[in-house]
């Protein structure tokens, strides 16, 4: 017979929320377990196809990105096969908009949850990460073996994966706290959203290897994905695409000026969300 589960008090007083913040954080940790299931649960639920849709939509948008720049636009591979660098370089790509979107919309998507209980916010932002990964998991264990298939074995590279894909989620974390804070006063930010994924898809080098474009090398380094995409594909390539140094720096300065930016107006106006959502 299993133990009886612990009775656990919760003290309603003036300003504990801000005293305690994060050990309540870390006391609600069922809860963002529970948040991440109920929403995997539902992402496929009567999907004919279910979770197969995490891997059709990356494939053929690798088939498409894989023509349209080696084809059309001719751009060079450096002597690796092209649809391995889309390939390397989606996978990123994928987990940054699956988080950056489910972590934008997670708040006026629980507006029923937040309205009625009390709970850290930061919870909701926080539990879209983890569907994120699962997806991510999904098109790793496809990825692995159809570059084995090219002849492309992992090496030691691929033990700093994790690193860059923390520094993924650490962008899209801070990005979508200021999105799904300023969502909640302003609906208008729920447009955003796709806007910006849409323009970031052609600012970021999913389709082409940026040491190929030195003249615009240090450009797109201005843009934080840019150095986790490098660093991706020289993890899953055995090293055969170059890191871009200054790049990676760039992306971990502008990565830590959003998760702090973003924490900081998140807390803010966590406040007032269950008066305005």
């Amino acid at each position: 017979m299993s133990a009886p589960a612990p009775n656990i008090d919760l003290t309603i007083e003036a300003g504990r929320a801000e005293q305690h913040y994060w050990r309540d954080l870390w006391r609600y940790r069922e809860l963002l377990g529970f948040l991440a299931w109920r929403d995997i649960k539902v992402r496929y639920k009567q999907a004919a196809l279910g979770a197969a849709w995490a891997i059709i939509q990356p494939v053929v948008q690798t088939a498409l990105l894989t023509f349209v720049f080696s084809k059309l636009a001719k751009m060079p591979d450096g002597g690796v096969p092209y649809f391995l660098l889309v390939l390397c370089g989606n996978l990123p790509w994928q987990l940054f908009t699956n988080a950056f979107n489910g972590a934008g919309n997670s708040l006026v998507g629980n507006s029923h949850l937040i309205s009625k209980v009390y709970f850290p916010r930061l919870t909701v932002p926080l539990s879209s990460l983890a569907v994120a990964l699962i997806d991510f998991a999904i098109l790793l264990v496809i990825a692995i073996p159809t570059i084995a298939a090219f002849g492309i074995w992992p090496s030691w590279q691929i033990l700093l994966l994790p690193f860059f894909l923390l520094l993924a989620l650490i962008i899209a974390l801070g990005a979508g706290l200021w999105l799904t804070a300023l969502t909640v006063k302003y609906r208008d930010f729920r447009f955003v959203t796709g806007f910006i994924l849409q323009v970031g898809m052609f600012v970021t080098p999913v389709g082409y290897r940026t040491d190929t474009l030195p003249n615009w090398r240090d450009l797109l380094a201005l843009n934080p994905l840019t150095g986790v995409i490098d660093g991706v594909r020289w993890c899953l390539l055995g090293g055969r695409v170059e890191v871009h140094l200054p790049g990676l720096a760039v992306s971990i300065l502008v990565a830590l000026v959003l998760l702090v930016t973003g924490l900081w107006y998140f807390r803010k106006t966590e406040r007032q969300f269950a008066d305005v959502v």
